[in-house]
């Protein structure tokens, strides 16, 4: 399978990393993507319409994901949010999404543009040099690689649409919100239809100005954080490395320099449970 397309985004994919690597989908990678695709949304519609009766177990902020560094030349690692839910379904109500300035607005709605194919330099800026992007495919460490990754999209997907969002939370710290899109591959006549939880950290220098920043961009499709460690991680990292390499997109030359930004060491935590530094919250809730 070309490394473009093992880098998709992860909603699109089965959560089973030893089933993507498996003989018969090494052999038959069309088939294999059109299995994985209806299993993530049969697993996606499974859950918004499971029962929410689960009790609340706290604030959507906790120490875990809150209380980042205040200086914005810390490194795109120190501003990681972490966290668990009691459940997968990341369903939107876009009827309780919170109200946002039009500067904030302005981040989401370029954000929401960038998961729909429509990737330009000044919305890839949205990001910091020192940048973190992290979903259950995806490890990019800087925004040269981050670029990668959107500018590849058209060319995966022949569409990609938001059929709605929440906004959950809102404030110096993060804006985090409740996902569902569509994505149709271009080889494969099927679209997936899958809901996440995306939070940004913002960047301390540019959360009250007119172009605010995100400093780590996390994707969660499922209840669990990320463990950073064994070999689903190695793929993902190698994933954003190298994907990049192989782009002929001109607007990437406007990041190249990004590749010499602050990085820190991953830092890795053992597992993707609450055991991992990632308290659990009831997102069903909000």
């Amino acid at each position: 399978m070309p490394a473009a397309t093992s880098g998709s985004r992860s909603k699109l994919l089965s959560t089973n990393f030893k089933n993507f690597l498996s003989k018969p989908a090494i052999t038959h990678p069309q088939k294999a993507l059109t299995v994985q695709l209806h299993n993530a949304q049969q697993k996606s519609n499974m859950s918004s319409n499971a029962s929410q009766g689960a009790p609340m177990t706290g604030d959507i902020a906790t120490k875990a994901n809150s209380g980042f560094p205040k200086d914005s030349n810390a490194p795109g690692e120190q501003f990681e949010p972490r966290q668990t839910a009691t459940s997968e379904d990341y369903e939107p109500d876009p009827s309780k999404s919170l109200k946002l300035s039009p500067q904030r607005q302005a981040l989401v709605d370029d954000i929401i543009a960038l998961y729909s194919c429509q990737p330009t330099v000044q919305r890839v800026k949205r990001y910091t040099p020192d940048c973190v992007y992290d979903d259950q495919f995806v490890y990019a460490n800087d925004r040269y690689k981050m670029a990668g990754q959107w500018f590849a999209l058209p060319k995966l997907f022949n569409a990609s649409i938001n059929e709605s969002y929440q906004v959950i939370r809102s404030d110096d710290d993060m804006i985090q919100f409740k996902n569902k899109q569509s994505w149709t591959f271009r080889l494969i006549p099927k679209t997936a239809t899958i809901t996440g939880l995306v939070s940004l950290s913002l960047d301390p220098a540019t959360k009250d100005s007119d172009f605010m920043q995100i400093k780590y961009h996390k994707d969660q499709a499922n209840e669990k954080d990320y463990s950073h460690e064994g070999l689903g991680f190695s793929f993902k990292k190698w994933q954003a490395d190298n994907v990049v390499k192989h782009m002929d997109a001109p607007e990437l030359k406007e990041f190249e320099q990004d590749k010499n930004a602050n990085k820190e060491e991953v830092r890795r935590y053992g597992t993707g449970t609450e055991e991992g530094n990632a308290p659990k919250r009831d997102f069903t809730k909000a």
